[in-house]
């Protein structure tokens, strides 16, 4: 019973630290509700048509008129050879996925939210171009996903910030 006292008091510590869960009230809340009221842009090439699918996984198809936000995005991605050998071989890539996002207000016409959010990862170069451009298509896809995740977790703190 006394080794649980101390605990107690922690947990008493702990609820005064002032955290609050970015996603309370569940899909009623704030967060949630503006999430649901975003409508992604189309956005051109193949790593856009990545990143729109996977915002959309992520945000929840708006439905028919309770869109009331616009996110446009524009890419920028890049792969850069590094890690030359003595016969000017490349050994090592970086991709670089870097996004420009602005979250439109569609009642007001204004740009509520104008941020940027990136990533990168390394690829090996290998004597197989079938494996090396393989691995570029991974790494392509892995980053949609993180710089997705990224956007998705600034808008929904500018949501409960509002």
């Amino acid at each position: 019973m006394m080794r649980l006292l101390p605990l107690f008091f922690a947990s008493l510590l702990l609820s005064a630290c002032g955290l609050k869960p970015l996603y309370s009230g569940g899909s009623q809340g704030q967060v949630s509700a503006l999430l649901g009221s975003v409508t992604v842009d189309p956005i051109e090439g193949k790593n856009g048509w990545l990143m729109r699918n996977a915002l959309n996984d992520r945000l929840g198809a708006a439905a028919e008129g309770s869109t009331r936000y616009r996110l446009a995005i524009k890419l920028d991605d890049q792969i850069e050879g590094f890690g030359v050998r003595a016969d000017d071989t490349v050994t090592r890539e970086r991709r670089t996925l870097r996004a420009r996002y602005q979250l439109v207000d569609l009642e007001s016409g204004k740009t509520v939210l104008d941020a940027t959010a990136g990533s990168d990862a390394g690829i090996d170069v290998v004597s197989s171009e079938y494996a090396t451009i393989a691995a570029e298509n991974t790494a392509l896809e892995n980053l949609t996903q993180k710089v997705a995740e990224q956007i998705v977790t600034r808008i929904s703190l500018f949501a409960q910030n509002r």
